[in-house]
């Protein structure tokens, strides 16, 4: 077991009771424990609530949804075993909102519409594509997008999931020709290598496992390129329904 409590990364905390722990996920930083071997946000949390609470043996942490590596923003984790089961019960029974923001090349078709695409995964080379309905293996995907920005080059859009597929944003927006900047797996042509993906988890919202109040996370991206290109009041139409 490697020491990670020496990291330096600094999570930004949203929203923290007896059950739950929101939190912002840093841009590379991996969910979880991974063939990379670096630290995982898991690891680190958890470290950090047995610093925090000065808690004896292993501190309990559960994993409920996830984002990618290169992705950033708003994620809850669990602090009980039965906060963890109902809130992946939420996930599972789509009352889990998430909500992201996008930096995307080119312009969409529509200011808003929404995207139905059946999805493949290889495993192999972890990468997803779009394929005829019925195809074997293949799983639906929904998001809505909206547009909130756009300049020459680029267009901001928020973007509703209503299904988790993995990759789903990237791969149905390039599959309008929109790939998203930065996204070197499927946008090679238009991004240069080492560019970060311009994909944040802007809200996590859900109604509590224990209170049932509706618990809404928002965070807005890092203001450097390209998210500085539009004024921060653009980005706050995402947190309006």
């Amino acid at each position: 077991m490697s020491d990670h409590s020496h990291s330096t990364v600094d999570i930004p905390i949203l929203f923290e009771d007896n059950h739950l722990l929101g939190i912002v996920k840093p841009v590379n930083v991996p969910t979880q424990e991974d063939a990379s071997g670096d630290p995982d946000l898991l690891t680190l949390l958890k470290q950090d609530l047995k610093e925090r609470y000065n808690k004896p043996g292993n501190v309990y942490l559960g994993l409920v949804h996830r984002l990618d590596r290169p992705v950033g923003g708003a994620m809850i984790f669990a602090k009980t075993s039965k906060a963890a089961s109902r809130l992946s019960e939420t996930v599972r029974g789509r009352d889990f909102r998430k909500i992201y923001t996008a930096v995307v090349h080119g312009k969409p078709p529509a200011q808003r519409g929404t995207l139905k695409h059946t999805l493949l995964k290889d495993a192999r080379t972890n990468t997803v594509t779009v394929v005829p309905p019925g195809t074997a293996g293949g799983k639906d995907a929904v998001l809505d997008y909206q547009v909130l920005g756009q300049n020459d080059r680029y267009s901001l859009v928020r973007v509703e999931l209503h299904t988790g597929r993995s990759h789903q944003i990237r791969v149905q927006m390039q599959a309008i020709h929109c790939p998203l900047f930065g996204d070197q797996k499927y946008g090679a042509g238009v991004n240069k290598p080492g560019q970060q993906i311009a994909l944040w988890s802007t809200i996590a919202g859900f109604p509590h496992p224990v209170t049932k109040e509706e618990i809404t996370l928002k965070s807005l991206p890092p203001r450097e390129f390209p998210w500085a290109e539009w004024p921060v009041h653009v980005y706050e139409q995402a947190f309006q329904n």
